[in-house]
């Protein structure tokens, strides 16, 4: 790792951590709800947002969203995992949505099922199944009253994800299969396709040799769910009870593999070491990987130090590239930029400390923190008159303590 990504990470983290010590508590998210009249309850929801520390100076900037079923299971780890990854330039930073459950089986199941169903209902579980089938209402509620609420009440970028495990796996191919343009992207891990008798699979098998999926991604993960002496080369002819549950799933992966041509960006993946309990983990890690492969900048030393390389040019371009492929416009950060560019300041790397600011200019014209950066250059190459023009700039848009203080001071010295 160079020297200015390390520089970059420990200030990050360093404002992290100060930040959340200061109230002596660590905090990834809020408590938020819907007041829902489709399924005639109030649903409690998580929701963790990016770059929402009460005092930056930081413009706020709209993020994708990803839903996630079964949100009080994996709200903290997939939260995690997307600060990571997005800080590193993996993915994108997104707004993630945890929907806790209320009736899990009813919500997350397609169709009904009761007592005098085949195959693995029995009558000591039919209690457990009574308020099966109701999916469709759950997914209205997400369509029609979640989704409008988090959209006026968060700042969100036009691009979905769903995701879900177990029956939320099930849940997110019932939607792919009947509701495909609610979600940019799916991932469904380990999703319980064996429900009644493979229905939804059926349904699915159908729509993928019909229809064109052209800009949706689809990732899904695997478990290792058979006895022991079972060898996944022989599920797809076993009958027996220790395959019934990955048996649909693999039965699926063929038909998405057999369809590629549909256009839809899709990759399915056997984790012979996982469980069904363990597999949402690596899964949703391997997805992001996946789906977003097209995020990363790939840099040397040499563009860090090379004077004659216009990196800033290429973090622009590349997010140019990434606004097309993701379907909306996508900055570089102004934080992280803003960051580069005092970096290479304090090395005396001027031309690169100067296109960074002034590439935050571009990018961000409403915010007074970029102004106020620039003008920081220019006393730092002792150009006082351009410095007083870009913090008279800044002020004009936010009257902030530190850059009037900058200001006044440079008057003064100025009139003396």
């Amino acid at each position: 790792m160079n020297k200015t990504i390390i520089f970059f990470a420990l200030v990050f983290w360093f404002n992290l951590v100060f930040a959340q010590q200061k109230e002596n508590r660590i905090t990834i998210g809020i408590i938020d709800s819907v007041q829902s009249k489709i399924l005639g309850e109030k649903r409690k929801i998580w929701v963790y947002v990016p770059d929402q520390d009460a005092n930056s100076i930081f413009s706020k900037q709209p993020y994708p969203v990803v839903y996630l079923l079964d949100g009080n299971s994996h709200f903290h780890s997939v939260v995690g995992m997307i600060h990571q990854l997005s800080r590193n330039m993996f993915c994108p930073k997104m707004i993630v949505v945890g929907i806790l459950n209320t009736d899990r089986t009813r919500d997350l199941t397609p169709t009904h099922i009761d007592a005098e169903s085949p195959h693995y209902v029995s009558s000591a579980d039919s209690a457990f199944y009574k308020t099966s089938g109701g999916g469709e209402n759950f997914i209205a509620f997400i369509e029609n009253e979640l989704m409008p609420h988090i959209e006026a009440t968060y700042k969100t970028a036009p691009y979905k994800m769903l995701i879900g495990h177990s029956y939320g796996g099930l849940a997110v191919m019932q939607t792919f299969v009947h509701h495909n343009n609610l979600f940019n992207t799916y991932i469904s891990i380990d999703p319980s396709m064996h429900w009644d008798n493979q229905k939804l699979m059926k349904q699915a098998q159908k729509l993928l040799a019909e229809k064109r999926f052209e800009g949706k991604s689809l990732y899904m993960g695997i478990a290792n769910t058979m006895d022991k002496d079972i060898d996944i080369t022989k599920v797809p002819k076993d009958t027996t009870e220790g395959t019934h549950i990955i048996r649909p799933i693999l039965a699926l992966h063929s038909s998405f593999e057999q369809n590629k041509l549909n256009g839809i960006k899709y990759k399915g993946k056997y984790y012979a070491e996982d469980t069904h309990s363990s597999a949402p983990l690596i899964t949703t890690y391997d997805a992001l990987r996946f789906i977003f492969d097209y995020y990363p900048l790939k840099l040397t030393m040499k563009d860090y130090t090379d004077s004659t390389i216009a990196l800033a040019d290429k973090y622009q371009n590349h997010f140019n590239k990434i606004s097309q492929l993701i379907g909306y416009t996508e900055k570089p950060d102004e934080r992280e930029m803003n960051y580069m560019g005092y970096d290479f300041l304090e090395q005396e790397h001027y031309s690169k400390a100067k296109s960074f600011f002034k590439m935050n200019v571009v990018n961000y014209p409403e915010s007074f923190n970029v102004y106020s950066s620039m003008g920081d250059f220019y006393i730092a190459i002792g150009d006082k008159e351009k410095a007083i023009e870009f913090y008279t700039k800044s002020l004009t848009i936010k009257d902030y303590p530190a850059t009037r203080k900058k200001l006044d001071k440079l008057k003064t010295n100025k009139t003396e």
